[in-house]
């Protein structure tokens, strides 16, 4: 058999990648939040030859197949994001418009990219190519229109992005991008206020970002004033902002695309980018938002819905419970729509997913295309699991903030939001507890049965007085068992699968079940026959040969002579596995924060 070829990376790609490095460490536009950059390989609206163009819809278009240094993407992008930063395609809901003209769109290129000299971003251009009067983009094309368009600065492949086509186009607005207000955005006073806070930045870095350089007190950053206003000031939210970690590292931030921050609700940290040059009342917008996710563990609810658009959903549903409670300013680029306002996220996800094309390009708070809820730990952090009941924290947490919220009219709580937080005060029974419902109900105990023929063991001390002795008739044994299908793949944790099976052996103990059908499924069914309750955990091994197929081990239960008919089925998986069909009771048991690649028809009990 042949040996599989050796995936090559893409090079074009990873330049392209390294350009936008370059860009996130750059002073200037690592506080720029104007625009997105489409990523799609084959990107519809990119030119033919060329770089990139920019739309008023604030997208970026790059034609990736197009051969270039990280140097040349960095400016080509930077160019682009600084025609929407300067106004000159602005988002606009009157249809169709005319497109600049040929002297325009040189006029300002050529401004660009005099600012982008002065900035020093990407592969400098020639002398010759720069211009230098110091006049703006309109007296310039005036300038231009009567007296012609200097030969250097004709050719548009010299100076834009797009090759001969214009790199600047006016599109009708698709609401893609919406403001606190409801209203399209202003590019223009987005870039004013991203610049205004990359000189802020600059100057407190320059400065020592010190309180009294004399006594060496380090001034509080703006997201350390914000959790602190939140423990001081907010009770609704006081407790959890107490009990979680902010992580505000640089590396981490930049290696795992992070653009404001993210929240990884299983060890109770937030992270942040602290390149993002928000103020004070914007981080407490953030640090709320994330909170909300934790709290209302937007993470675990995920079911089988997509987990990017479900993220999109609670987005939209916090964004707009924050504006109302006024919990400090929205940042630029947030996700909000008015028209979703007081609806629940499962109504907001049934909603949007109609347009998926559109909601795949939108922003999280974490960045394009990637959620903010995090579903597994990044490799970075700290293995705090199993330290303390998280669930049970941000349950008392949120409920006893809003009790005192609530009494210390503190300020207003959305319907919805108060409809949610009310809901954690019956909170569903944890996964052991439901497991230990679904054994009352299939595996019933077996009752013993007295007989005059076995004395009981008190009779020698009063032999006078004859009394029957309890046992467990030997026919009913064979009745009280149930079968497990167990996945033993290398995607399966060990660690979980003996925690599953351990409260699988306690419960199956506690009801007198001598012995339980257990079959092992990786690439293939290994039957185990029937092992002793006590001992399911001692024979566990992980095979790891490959993707799981779990359906001929059911079937082999189910065609199994000696296995009772009306036995049931326990289905322990990572949900890697195939799509799987049972012709009996049968419930599954799944690491929780997973999902089954297909509508399982038993209860599924998520275990931790």
């Amino acid at each position: 058999m042949g040996k599989s070829k050796k995936k090559i990376p893409d090079p074009t790609l990873a330049d392209f990648e390294a350009g936008l490095a370059l860009l996130a460490v750059h002073p200037a536009f690592s506080h720029l939040r104007v625009g997105s950059v489409c990523r799609a390989p084959q990107c519809p609206h990119a030119p033919e030859r060329g770089f990139c163009r920019v739309d008023s819809n604030g997208t970026v278009h790059v034609s990736r197949s197009h051969r270039a240094t990280p140097e040349q993407w960095a400016w080509a992008v930077a160019h682009a994001q600084l025609h929407l930063g300067f106004g000159h395609v602005p988002a606009d809901t009157s249809g169709e418009r005319p497109q600049p003209d040929a002297v325009a769109v040189a006029a300002r290129c050529a401004v660009v990219n005099r600012f982008l000299d002065s900035l020093h971003i990407g592969a400098p251009l020639p002398p010759e190519l720069l211009e230098t009067s110091g006049s703006d983009e309109e007296a310039l094309a005036e300038r231009w229109r009567r007296l012609g368009v200097p030969p250097a600065f004709a050719d548009p492949e010299l100076i834009g992005t797009a090759g001969p086509e214009p790199d600047q186009i006016l599109v009708a607005y698709t609401g893609t991008w919406r403001t606190a207000d409801g209203k399209v955005p202003d590019w223009r006073a987005g870039f004013a206020r991203s610049l205004s806070r990359a000189v802020t930045a600059a100057v407190d870095v320059a400065g020592g970002g010190r309180e009294s350089m004399s006594h060496g007190a380090r001034r509080k950053k703006p997201w350390e004033l914000a959790l602190s206003w939140f423990v001081a000031s907010y009770p609704l939210l006081g407790g959890i902002a107490a009990g979680l970690t902010l992580v505000s590292d640089l590396d981490t931030a930049q290696a795992h695309q992070i653009w404001i921050a993210a929240v990884d609700a299983s060890i109770g940290e937030v992270y942040i980018n602290p390149l993002a040059a928000l103020t004070e009342a914007e981080w407490r917008f953030v640090l709320a938002h994330e909170m909300l996710h934790a709290a209302l563990r937007h993470g675990d609810r995920v079911g089988g819905r997509d987990r990017f658009l479900w993220n999109v959903a609670a987005d939209y549903v916090i964004n707009g419970w924050l504006l109302e409670m006024e919990v400090g300013d929205m940042p630029d680029g947030c996700l909000y729509d008015p028209e979703l306002a007081g609806m629940s996220a499962e109504e907001v996800y049934d909603r949007i997913a109609k347009d998926l094309r559109r909601i795949r390009k939108l922003r999280t708070l974490r960045g394009a295309g990637v959620g903010d809820v995090l579903h597994e730990p990044l490799p970075t952090a700290a293995d705090k699991r199993g330290v303390t009941d998280l669930d049970d924290f941000y349950r008392r947490a949120l409920l006893t903030g809003f009790a005192y919220h609530r009494d210390g009219d503190r300020g207003f709580v959305p319907a919805g939001l108060s409809q949610e937080i009310k809901t954690l005060e019956h909170p569903p029974p944890k996964w052991d507890a439901q497991l230990a419902r679904w054994f009352d109900e299939y595996l019933p105990r077996v009752e013993p049965t007295r007989s005059y023929a076995r004395p009981s063991r008190r009779q020698s001390s009063t032999p006078d007085i004859p009394r029957p002795g309890r046992y467990h008739p030997t026919e009913l044994v064979p009745q009280v068992t149930f079968g497990v299908v167990l996945d033993t793949s290398a995607s399966m944790d060990v660690r979980q699968l003996g925690k599953a099976l351990g409260a699988v052996a306690s419960y199956a103990a506690a009801r007198d079940v001598p012995a339980v059908r257990v079959v092992y499924c990786d690439a293939a069914p290994k039957d185990a026959g029937y092992v002793p309750v006590e001992e399911i955990g001692h024979r566990l091994r992980v095979w790891g040969r490959g993707g799981t197929v779990l359906q001929p081990g059911i079937r082999l239960l189910e065609k199994a002579a000696d296995f009772p008919a009306d036995a049931p089925i326990l289905i322990i998986t990572d949900g890697a596995c195939d799509v799987l069909t049972v012709r009996r009771s049968h419930a599954y048991l799944v690491p929780a924060g997973l999902s089954l690649p297909f509508k399982p028809h038993g209860p599924v009990f998520g275990f931790r």
